[in-house]
C-alpha cells in the first residue's frame, strides 16, 4: 500500500516537474534571461497544481527528515538567479503577513522566491531517490506541509512579477520575452529548448 503512494500518479508527476525546476534554477548561469523567464512562467503555474494533489495525510517522522541544500548553496542560486535578472528581480509586494504592519508594499525579490521554492523541492529530490519508500512518504508530507505553510504563497507572489516582465507593456507583442533585450526570438521552433521537456510530462 505504502508503495502504491509513494510512486502514486500523482507524486510521480510532482517529482517529475519539481525535477524540471530545481534543473532550471541550477541552470541560472548557463541560461539566456528570455529563455528563464519562459521556462519558469510554463513550469510554475504547474508545480502549483501538481503540488496541491500530494496526498495530506501528516506523518510524525517528516519533523526528523535531514535538510541538504545547504545555506551556501542557497546563497550561490539565489545570487545566480538575481544576477541573471538583474534589475527586474526586485518588485513590490502587497500580499504578506508584515503587510499588516505596514501602509506601504514590501520589498520582495524574485530570487529568494524561487530559492525558497527550489530549497525544498531539492531536498524532497533527495531523500526519494534513495528509493526508501517511508522517507519518501514522509519527504512528501513534509514538501506538502511547507507548500501550504511557506513556499506556496512564494510561489504565486513571484508569478505576478514573472507575468509583467513576460507579458507587460514592454514585451514584444505576445511573444513571452525579456523586456530589457527586443531581439527576435522564437525558443519554442527550437526542439532542444527545455520548455519543451514539460511536454512529456502530460
Amino acid at each position: 500500500m505504502m508503495n502504491q503512494q509513494v510512486y502514486s500518479k500523482d507524486i510521480v508527476e510532482f517529482v517529475t516537474v519539481g525535477v524540471e525546476y530545481c534543473s532550471l534554477i541550477e541552470r541560472a548561469t548557463e541560461i539566456e534571461r528570455r529563455e528563464f523567464n519562459l521556462n519558469l512562467v510554463r513550469i510554475l503555474p504547474l508545480l502549483y497544481l501538481k503540488a496541491t494533489l500530494l496526498p495530506s495525510e501528516e506523518i510524525d517522522e517528516a519533523d526528523d527528515l535531514e535538510y541538504y541544500v545547504t545555506e551556501e548553496q542557497y546563497e550561490y542560486l539565489r545570487g545566480a538567479v538575481a544576477k541573471l535578472l538583474g534589475e527586474a528581480d526586485d518588485y513590490l509586494e502587497a500580499f504578506e503577513a508584515d503587510m499588516a504592519y505596514s501602509d506601504t508594499p514590501l520589498a520582495a525579490s524574485i530570487s529568494e522566491g524561487l530559492a525558497d521554492i527550489y530549497q525544498d523541492l531539492r531536498d524532497l529530490l533527495e531523500i526519494y531517490r534513495l528509493g526508501n519508500e517511508e522517507l519518501s512518504q514522509a519527504a512528501i508530507c513534509r514538501c506538502r506541509r511547507n507548500f501550504v505553510a511557506y513556499w506556496g504563497q512564494k510561489l504565486v507572489n513571484v508569478m505576478r512579477p514573472l507575468h509583467a516582465i513576460c507579458f507587460g507593456e514592454d514585451a514584444e507583442g505576445d511573444d513571452v520575452c525579456d523586456s530589457n533585450n527586443h531581439e527576435e526570438h522564437h525558443c519554442c521552433n527550437d526542439d532542444n529548448c527545455s520548455c519543451h521537456h514539460n511536454e512529456d510530462i502530460y
